[in-house]
């Protein structure tokens, strides 16, 4: 794990140590909160695969619909 040093005016500390989750360390509050930043700012990255197929375009919404029917046909 990288270590790194910081300088937090004192105003960013107390926020951090205001968002600290119950015996959360100070280091694993702030690696949290860079990482739900830097997530809300960018958005969530695409997957890194590409699906691909057959099958109806509603599949993702109807999937148990789907596999109910293949059940129920059997």
């Amino acid at each position: 794990m990288a270590r790194r040093t910081i300088n937090l005016p004192d105003s960013v500390e107390t926020i951090a140590r205001e968002a600290a989750e119950s015996g959360e360390s100070f280091s694993a509050t702030v690696s949290r909160l860079i990482v739900q930043g830097a997530e809300r700012a960018n958005g969530l990255k695409p997957p890194s695969y590409t699906g691909a197929g057959e099958g109806p375009s509603d599949l993702g919404r109807r999937a148990e619909h789907y596999l109910q029917t293949l059940v129920s046909a059997r």
